[in-house]
């Protein structure tokens, strides 16, 4: 215990020495403009293919992989036809002519040749036709998938005079995904940005406080990213959009939280000390276990999704716990030593002072600790009756996943012709089950 207590007193007096908080902010600058490079790459290496998601053990995985020795992975995009009236001959010829100009097409992985159709819904008097056109989805299929489906778009139309044209099946509901997610680590980091400027504004009540926390958060956002990224480049590590959004919120939300703990000490030892470094030294010691503390329940808690089946979520594990861990370190050692070097008047306007009224000791909250604080048994089994009364709806939750048209907010052309394929069609013709033999003959 006493070789802990050195431990810990020796690292507070390097973040909160007068001289050695600027070794620590030297440090920090050369880790950014190391890591800042490798951090904006970890895009180029998400991993968003079948495989990256499904359970490894999974027979569609094993399929994936055997497929893989003599063709690569591919999807369908189903181009669908419909009127309600039933299909004109002027519109069975458009059909057949669509047909020939897609079957010229080799751009963005689109397998012209191969494409089958049209397929109508009865012989006689049809009303609906299906083309289906397969997409090769490699390593860069993600990329690609909407410029391709943008490409038999431009040979099919939109249709017209009563005749609906759409693009769906699995290559145009994952164009419309692709779509969708396109920019969205830019938004997320925007969006989780705003959230933290606004939450510290009206904790802090300070326009200045503020970007000294934010500013820690983009460095370990930077930090955990470009680590990252070297695993996922050379140790194997899965990594995908949905892993990639979560690690920018959740390095927002852990760094923002342990500032929030590390300010609200240290302004209170401002106002009993007139050396800043006392102060942070006397906060960190006070603050600076409880955040070690709850960083680490995180990292742990995430690290047991490794046990998890799917490969995403799997993956998810080790991404989320970098990120909460580089967040950590940072808001122990970057976040003090900035708050040192740009001294109180960071607080202003309301510039704590040695002597200074605490109005932590009165207001609402001070109120509610006291009654608390008098009445702890009612206070927890009240709050208990309460928490076990909101989760009575568990015993009604079915967790059967999301249909793929909810998966989207609105109502893409994939959704739509999924819609009149369904109407016209049975159900799942446009994603064919295939099954590989031990041979490898599909």
């Amino acid at each position: 215990m006493k070789r802990l207590d050195a431990w810990k007193r020796a690292a507070i007096g390097v973040v909160c020495g007068r001289r050695s908080k600027w070794l620590v902010l030297a440090l920090w600058l050369l880790v950014l403009l190391f890591v800042a490079p490798l951090g904006m790459k970890l895009s180029d290496a998400q991993d968003n293919d079948a495989q990256s998601w499904l359970p490894g053990s999974a027979e569609s995985t094993q399929v994936l992989d055997i497929s893989h020795e003599f063709r690569p992975e591919q999807i369908p995009a189903v181009v669908v036809y419909a009127r309600g009236g039933g299909l004109t001959a002027q519109d069975r010829r458009q059909i057949t002519e669509d047909v020939r100009q897609i079957e010229k097409l080799r751009d963005h992985g689109i397998r012209g040749a191969e494409t089958r159709g049209p397929v109508f819904d009865r012989p006689a008097d049809p009303r609906a036709a299906q083309i289906y056109v397969p997409i090769t989805m490699d390593a860069a299929g993600w990329q690609r998938i909407a410029p391709a489906v943008d490409s038999i778009r431009d040979q099919v139309g939109k249709g017209g005079d009563g005749l609906a044209v759409h693009i769906t099946g699995p290559g145009g509901t994952s164009a419309d995904s692709s779509k969708a997610f396109e920019g969205i680590d830019s938004t997320l980091l925007y969006a989780a940005m705003t959230v933290v400027i606004v939450m510290l504004l009206i904790t802090f009540r300070s326009p200045t406080l503020l970007f000294v926390p934010l500013l820690g958060v983009i460095v370990a956002l930077f930090t955990a990213q470009a680590l990252i990224y070297l695993l996922a480049t050379h140790a194997g590590l899965t990594v995908n959009g949905q892993s990639a959004g979560i690690l920018t919120v959740l390095v927002f939300g852990a760094g923002t939280d342990y500032a929030l703990l590390l300010v609200a000490r240290y302004r209170e030892e401002l106002r009993r000390h007139e050396d800043r470094h006392e102060a942070m030294a006397r906060a960190m010691n006070r603050a600076g276990p409880a955040v070690l503390a709850s960083g680490a329940t995180v990292v742990l808690s995430m690290l047991v999704l490794l046990v998890a089946e799917m490969n995403s979520t799997r993956g998810l594990g080790p991404v989320a716990a970098i990120g909460v861990a580089v967040a950590l370190l940072a808001m122990l050692t970057l976040f003090p030593a900035l708050l040192l070097v740009f001294g109180r008047w960071i607080f202003w306007p309301a510039v704590p002072h040695v002597g200074s009224s605490d109005p932590t000791r009165s207001g609402f909250w001070s109120r509610t600790g006291h009654r608390i604080a008098r009445r702890p048994r009612t206070t927890w089994i009240g709050t208990a009756l309460v928490l076990a009364a909101l989760s009575i709806g568990l015993v009604e939750l079915r967790a059967a996943g999301i249909p793929t048209a909810d998966q989207f907010t609105g109502k893409p052309d994939s959704i739509v012709g999924q819609e009149i394929s369904e109407h016209y069609f049975p159900a799942g013709a446009g994603d064919p089950l295939v099954v590989v033999s031990d041979a490898g003959a599909a």
